[in-house]
């Protein structure tokens, strides 16, 4: 960052970077088996985890990997695309003439439409949103780091990172000491979160989810700490080009790589064994568990980026990409699209409100169907890809967020874009 101007860096070039849509595509495959764990509500959670007690080899296996190797640790990979995609995009706008003023206006526009977008999101089919979350946060965060020098990013990132870590260790010195403590069961948990997927009336559940929206986007945007810290880091890394020049940073990519999943899966171990019933903890002592997982899952999502990174670089050094690299990549340009389309293809026909189907299914025959959702959006963006044209979701975005007399950058339609479309990352 030049001081409070101007992103520092020229425009990217033509081709553009394979890592971020890779790393998109593949992911919402995550968001998948997370989100869809919630639909089992016609069983109760375990207490701790959304995940019901496992009924079989088959669910405990499944429930062991999820945990281990996705919950809480998705969501912090595309806060950092987010932040990301955010440097990004204010690059690319002063690179056409853009002012900085006109930048910022731009940027703020678009992260209260994704708020909007959130909100609807809610009130039709999905409680657990994420859009208006990351909105909130690409708002407060865009003003208060965006167009400072890139190292304050990357301290505040580190300080919110020590204090999910204070917390973790906190928690982790307290476990002794709540063995036989009683949970109180008048809070505000997972359990009240996810009533209303067992509501029956329309209405009722899209009231439900609609008046608990407003503390999921504040928690997670803000108070969450691990959505922030990843998206600072985000704009750290975006200004230092990480993922547009991986063959710059191999190095560094493959020590984030190696550390970010190891600690990742073995921070995610213990809340793992304790969902399996391997540990035995008491209740309380289990919910102990959640900040350390949600910090090493900070870890694995960053971790996952940079792997992914490094796989992106070796298939752009061949010079030749797969079917199902194109696929995945062609889905990550639609994120935001695909990551609505799970919804649609999820609430109606899994909550009990629409067929009910999430009453008759167990985790493991759950794991599947989220998976076969994955594929459903993977296929569609292919061939959306296919026939050049944009995400339905990314097409709207735009036409809401951007002004006539906002200068597009010109794009070629190989990257799938509609041709003389502007460029824009989500």
């Amino acid at each position: 960052m030049a001081g409070n101007t101007s992103i520092r860096g020229s425009a990217p070039p033509d081709g553009r970077a394979l890592a971020p849509d890779l790393a998109r595509g593949f992911m919402l495959l995550f968001i998948a088996l997370a989100n869809t764990v919630w639909y089992l509500w016609a069983v109760p959670d375990s207490g701790v985890t959304v995940h019901p007690a496992p009924e079989g080899v088959l669910d405990t296996a499944t429930q062991f990997f999820t945990v281990l190797a996705v919950d809480m640790r998705s969501y912090p990979m595309f806060a950092f695309l987010f932040g990301y995609g955010m440097v990004q995009l204010a690059r690319r706008r002063q690179a056409t003439g853009a002012s900085v003023e006109e930048t910022k206006a731009l940027l703020r526009r678009r992260n209260l439409w994704l708020i909007v977008f959130g909100f609807f999101h809610a009130l039709l089919l999905w409680m657990g949103d994420i859009l208006a979350a990351y909105g909130l946060a690409g708002l407060f965060l865009g003003w208060l780091f965006l167009w400072r020098r890139d190292l304050t990013s990357l301290v505040w990132g580190l300080v919110l990172t020590g204090l999910i870590g204070l917390l973790a260790v906190f928690g982790l010195l307290a476990l002794p000491f709540l063995a036989g403590v009683s949970v109180d069961d008048g809070g505000f948990g997972t359990g009240e979160l996810a009533a209303n997927l067992e509501e029956t009336s329309v209405v009722a559940a899209a009231l439900g989810r609609i008046s608990t929206w407003p503390l999921i986007v504040i928690g997670q945007g803000l108070f969450g700490l691990a959505v922030p810290a990843a998206i600072l880091f985000g704009f750290w890394a975006a200004h230092r080009r990480f993922l547009e020049e991986p063959g710059r940073r191999l190095k560094a990519l493959g020590w984030i790589a190696a550390v970010g999943v190891t600690v990742g899966w073995l921070g995610g171990l213990p809340l793992a064994l304790q969902q399996v019933g391997v540990l035995g903890l008491d209740p309380m002592q289990a919910q102990m568990l959640t900040m350390p997982h949600m910090l090493t899952g900070l870890f694995c999502g960053l971790g996952y980026i940079a792997l992914i990174s490094l796989i992106a670089h070796r298939i752009q050094e061949r010079g030749r990409a797969s079917m199902v690299v194109s696929a995945l990549s062609a889905t990550g340009k639609r994120s935001l699209s695909a990551y609505l389309a799970q919804s649609v293809l999820c609430a109606p026909i899994l909550a009990a409100w629409g067929l009910g189907l999430g009453a008759h299914l167990t985790s493991w025959s759950m794991f599947l169907f989220a998976i076969g959702v994955w594929l459903t959006t993977v296929l569609a963006s292919y061939a959306l890809e296919r026939a050049g044209r944009r995400g339905p979701a990314e097409v709207l975005l735009r036409k809401c967020a951007y002004r006539r007399t906002d200068r597009p950058a010109v794009v070629s339609p190989r990257e799938g874009a509609e041709p003389g479309s502007p460029r824009e990352d989500h």
